[in-house]
């Protein structure tokens, strides 16, 4: 079995998990409709993605 020769210093093992963290995803305003939606997807309730109709719009309930 594979043993480690030197134990890892604070400072790599920080370096290494720098990016091991956790973020929020991110939400932008629709220009159109004023609702939030991940950025480069499509706008659900118009289904418009960059100014063009891709889906049918969602019928309210």
């Amino acid at each position: 079995m594979a043993v480690p020769r030197k134990k890892t210093s604070p400072m790599k093992k920080g370096q290494r998990q720098s990016h091991d963290a956790l973020t929020a995803p991110t939400y932008v305003e629709d220009k159109e409709s004023g609702e939030r939606r991940r950025p480069h997807h499509i706008d659900l309730k118009t289904g418009k993605y960059n100014g063009r109709q891709i889906l049918a719009p969602k019928a309210e309930a």
